[in-house]
């Protein structure tokens, strides 16, 4: 069930008189924003998916610049070994996963405020870009982030960063938000 979106002179949606073509003014833009962000991402579900898709593409970038910067010995980043043993960061992912799919089952993030839903979100996003940037070790069940292979876990974030992008945006968004870009 969607959420009422605020009313009265705080509303994103309130702008007083109508927003006149040329007319630049930055807090009636926030607000023309704010409200067009309330009518497509309003309901949790949908801020849950922009959120997790957000948390997704985030991670995975950060995780391949600092994958790139261990490999070629740049900067503080290293690889986690404790006791000679490699961690890979699917670890990681797979325990942010396991976590949210244990808190949604009790309802936890789904339900309540606002904060709870993006956290668990941002955290599901998150795990799933740490477990599919290494897809090709679980399916193939060999170390081989660097070779050809590893290729197969770009096709997995491909194809599923592309379900989630899909899935959060549809049409409905990009044609309000270019419309209200030809009012400024």
């Amino acid at each position: 069930m969607a959420e009422a979106e605020p009313t009265g002179s705080d509303s994103p949606a309130h702008t007083g008189e109508p927003h006149s073509h040329g007319e630049l003014s930055p807090e009636r833009d926030v607000r023309d924003l704010r409200a067009l962000y309330y009518k497509h991402f309003g309901d949790r579900r949908k801020e849950r998916q922009l959120f997790s898709a957000g948390a997704f593409f985030t991670t995975f970038a950060a995780v391949r610049g600092i994958t790139h910067a261990i490999r070629a010995e740049r900067g503080p980043f290293k690889n986690i070994t404790p006791g000679g043993r490699h961690i890979h960061h699917m670890t990681f992912g797979i325990t942010g996963l396991l976590t949210v799919g244990y808190l949604w089952l009790l309802e936890i993030g789904i339900k309540e405020d606002r904060g709870s839903s993006r956290v668990t979100s941002i955290v599901y996003g998150a795990g799933a870009a740490l477990t599919l940037d290494e897809f090709a070790l679980w399916l193939n069940l060999e170390d081989d982030y660097w070779t050809k292979q590893g290729r197969e876990s770009i096709d997995a974030v491909v194809l599923f960063g592309s379900l989630l992008s899909l899935s959060v945006l549809g049409k409905g968004f990009f044609k309000d938000l270019r419309r209200d870009a030809r009012r400024i």
